[in-house]
This record gives structure tokens, C-alpha cells and sequence, in this order.
């Protein structure tokens, strides 16, 4: 355990916030990738198209989005070990809830994926883009939760991810009624 602690805490700092950026980059694009598959798959698209989304799709998921996974946790836990020695404020204890969210997200994402490729999820574009917006949601709380640290200013920013979450509903939806017009 020695060698864990002589280690640079900012650089374990530095390779948590690296990971966490190409994790949630891979959780960010890989809906999105799915909805393009989907509408070309609607669309009747050639069998070379749909083998080149197929190829990105597992590309992402097995270079980026596992790898920066368990790299964001693993440095993570590291840096919990070397700053807190496992005491569980109460931010971070929100925090971990919202990282165990976006475990399911991501596995859910990967089950989804999988199913895609093989023909069996009944998952409209439009459904997906959805999905799609609450990596995104996760990822502006738990911003706020390590910046803010206390109670009250977690209050407001539950009240802000609220917020946001309903412009980005609102958002998916004129974005829908814009590309039915085109």
C-alpha cells in the first residue's frame, strides 16, 4: 500500500479527470451513433453503410468506453484512498450515487448496443436522443457536486439540473419538429 501512497496526488487527480472526459466523450457519442444507425437502418441504407456504423459503434465502445471506464474508477478510488482514506463526506457520497447511475447508463447503453447490432432493440431515434441527454445530465451534476461541496449550493444545483434537463427535453423536441420540416 506504500507505493499507492507515495505517489502525486494531483497527478492521480489529473488521470481520474483525463478518464472521466474520454468516458463520458464514448457515453456522449455512442447513442448518438446508435441513432444514426437506426435511421439509416429505417432509411433502407446499404449493407456496406450499416457495417461501417456497426464498426464504429464497436470501436468506441471497446477502445474508449470500457478502457476510460475502469481507468476513471480505478484512478478514482485511488484518489478517495489518498485524499479522504475512505471517509465518505456527504458530497461524495452524492457523488457515488450519481457515478452508480451512470454505471447502469452505461451498461444499459451496452445491452441497447448489442441488441441494435443484432435487430432486437425496438428503440425509436427519437427515443434514443433522449437517452442520450442524461449522460449529460450526470455529468453536470456531479460537476457541481466536487466544485460546490455543501449542502445549500447542492440544493440550487439539483434545482439546475432540473432546470436543464427540462431545456434539454425541450431541445430534443423542436429539434424533432425542425428535421420533420426539412
Amino acid at each position: 500500500m506504500e507505493i499507492l501512497q507515495n505517489v502525486n496526488p494531483q497527478a492521480i487527480v489529473a488521470l481520474h479527470i483525463i478518464f472521466v472526459i474520454t468516458w463520458f466523450a464514448a457515453l456522449f457519442y455512442m447513442p448518438r451513433l446508435m441513432i444514426y444507425y437506426a435511421e439509416a437502418n429505417a432509411k433502407g441504407f446499404e449493407e456496406q453503410a450499416m457495417e461501417q456504423l456497426a464498426t464504429m459503434q464497436k470501436r468506441l465502445w471497446n477502445v474508449i468506453a470500457k478502457p476510460s471506464m475502469i481507468l476513471a474508477l480505478l484512478f478514482g478510488v485511488w484518489m478517495w484512498y489518498l485524499r479522504f482514506d475512505f471517509a465518505l463526506p456527504t458530497w461524495l457520497m452524492v457523488k457515488l450515487g450519481f457515478v452508480v447511475l451512470l454505471l447502469f447508463y452505461h451498461h444499459i447503453t451496452q445491452l441497447w448496443h448489442k441488441k441494435q447490432l443484432l435487430g432486437l432493440l425496438n428503440i425509436s431515434s427519437q427515443q434514443l436522443r433522449y437517452w442520450n441527454e442524461l449522460a449529460t445530465i450526470v455529468l453536470i451534476a456531479v460537476v457541481f457536486l466536487v466544485e460546490l461541496k455543501d449542502a445549500v449550493s447542492w440544493v440550487y444545483g439539483v434545482l439546475g439540473i432540473l432546470g436543464v434537463a427540462i431545456c434539454l427535453s425541450v431541445a430534443v423536441k423542436q429539434y424533432k419538429k425542425y428535421r420533420n420540416r426539412s
